[in-house]
């Protein structure tokens, strides 16, 4: 099962593996969400929707849409 940025939990992190760039709007990748780049969930919305995440120094809100086709691989945080 691959683990995708909408799965993680407040407080968690992950580094970036995949990308699927025909559903992430060309901004995202230009704000850094690559692969290789560490991705932090800071805060969910009510309804879970967007998502506040820290990638890289860079805060952004993302719909869970979106979220769900940037594949990660998740980390232990310090």
């Amino acid at each position: 099962m691959q683990v995708t940025i909408a799965d993680l939990k407040r407080g968690e992190q992950g580094i970036i593996i995949d990308v699927s760039s025909a559903h992430i709007p060309l901004k995202l990748l230009e704000m850094g969400c690559l692969p290789g780049n560490t991705v932090k969930l800071l805060q969910v919305a009510p309804f879970q929707d967007p998502m506040y995440l820290n990638i890289n120094g860079t805060h952004l809100a993302i719909r869970k849409e979106t979220a769900s086709y940037i594949i990660i691989e998740k980390t232990i945080h310090e």
